[in-house]
């Protein structure tokens, strides 16, 4: 098993930390994991990007070459990042985001990852987290337990509770 994501978006919606949860999820259940990220000078706002190779064998170059899932949750990575892809690749965007039919991928989701996080849960904040969940939907190999304990255990003290309802609604999203 191997797998290869890019998590992108704008500063500040957390998806270095998302891709930090998923690495360390990976290592907890036995397998390796590299994560790497890069963000704009702006922080807040921003271009940011976090890539996670997670592999049952060992990793020999820390960075991803052709996501096997691109996590887009702004239009800007979108368009940055989608020309990365090949016909085996999967997107994950948000709905609000224009996709680009041109492109051929093995399958695109379109799922309320922003309005999840902002209306259902009540807190925009945790869209990186909704995010997570649709991810480990996504993810053969990867146990629901591991992530949502390395989840608890990276979210701040207080914030269990709402984080748990955020991975949640994550899952949920890819079931429906």
């Amino acid at each position: 098993m191997r797998k290869e994501l890019r998590l992108s978006g704008s500063g500040g919606q957390g998806l270095i930390l998302a891709g930090i949860i998923l690495a360390e999820a990976s290592i907890n259940q036995g397998l390796n994991a590299v994560q790497s990220q890069s963000y704009g000078p702006e922080a807040r706002g921003g271009a940011s990007k976090a890539e996670v190779i997670i592999s049952s064998n060992e990793i020999f170059f820390p960075k991803v070459r052709k996501p096997d899932i691109l996590l887009a949750l702004s239009q800007k990575a979108y368009e940055k990042y989608v020309h990365d892809l090949d016909g085996d690749s999967i997107i994950v965007i948000d709905d609000s985001i224009e996709v680009d039919e041109s492109v051929k991928v093995k399958a695109t989701y379109s799922l309320p990852i922003l309005k999840t996080a902002s209306e259902k849960i009540g807190k925009s904040m945790v869209a990186n987290i909704v995010a997570l969940g649709v991810l480990t939907e996504l993810l053969d190999g990867i146990e629901k337990q591991s992530v949502l304990d390395a989840v608890l255990s990276r979210v701040p003290q207080g914030t269990e509770d709402l984080n748990k309802k955020a991975f949640e609604a994550g899952t949920i999203l890819v079931q429906n």
